[in-house]
């Protein structure tokens, strides 16, 4: 039976491990392999590895990192960044990771993921969408991003989503750009049209800043997953660089009260 997860999601930029603001300004926050160690003691459901830049280099995925990570990680892994082919997700999964995450690429070229669903299969292939609202004073709804929000799709994103689902997607991430390191909760509105779209899974990122936020998500939507990243490496108003995670005990209780609200 499917249950919310709370994941941690780390950005990789230039080796190192960041966090960001609206997709902007990264920030240091230290090793990826030293955080990978502290969420296996901490007992992180998931935990989401994304290079941020891949797509904008046109590169290759950085296997070396990733046999390193896999090598650690005692906890589901989703890799994504720089991954166009299917054989290159075969050799991700090969090395021990669990779930390959897909963006520009399959946005482009949505076989992608079917080609990778055959390969795989398809409870490892993860489609993420970066979304935001539409600029200008006039401007309604939402649009899609890519390379690090610098090019704009002119796609609906929900059209999008149930694209990429059809076309052989197991998960769907969405990130909202607008929300991105910010703190100050999900977009749970148009979270809730993103999750009535979709009959696969669906884990939202962009915008937690404590456990509440997270439980607001779960109890407005119900059973999703629920990815942060300054949540879980910054600590108090300053944003002190501090690695943590929900107590297995907080957890339980943050998830079933969700749920029973």
């Amino acid at each position: 039976m499917l249950r919310p997860r709370i994941i941690p999601c780390l950005l990789v930029h230039q080796g190192g491990l960041v966090k960001t603001q609206s997709f902007k300004n990264p920030k240091y926050v230290g090793d990826p392999i030293n955080a990978v160690k502290i969420f296996n003691e901490k007992e992180a459901d998931e935990l989401m590895v994304l290079d941020i830049d891949a797509s904008i280099k046109g590169v290759a995925p950085d296997f070396g990192l990733i046999a390193k990570l896999a090598a650690e990680c005692r906890m589901p892994l989703c890799y994504g960044g720089g991954v166009t082919t299917a054989d290159q997700a075969s050799r991700i999964v090969d090395m021990g990771v669990e779930k390959v995450a897909v963006s520009s690429a399959a946005i482009k070229t949505p076989y992608l993921l079917t080609e990778m669903s055959a390969a795989v299969g398809r409870q490892s292939v993860v489609a993420v969408l970066d979304v935001r609202k539409k600029k200008g004073l006039f401007s309604k709804g939402y649009e899609i991003c890519t390379h690090n929000a610098t090019q704009v799709i002119k796609q609906d994103p929900l059209a999008m989503v149930k694209n990429l689902q059809d076309a052989g997607a197991g998960e769907v991430v969405i990130n909202f750009v607008d929300q991105d390191g910010q703190m100050q909760g999900y977009d749970i509105e148009y979270a809730s049209q993103i999750k009535n779209a979709l009959n696969v899974p669906v884990t939202f990122l962009g915008g937690a800043g404590s456990l509440d936020h997270i439980s607001q998500l779960i109890t407005s939507i119900g059973v999703v997953g629920a990815a942060a990243g300054s949540l879980f490496v910054f600590k108090g108003k300053y944003r002190a660089v501090l690695i943590n995670y929900p107590t297995p005990e907080q957890k339980i209780k943050l998830c079933h009260d969700a749920l029973k609200a």
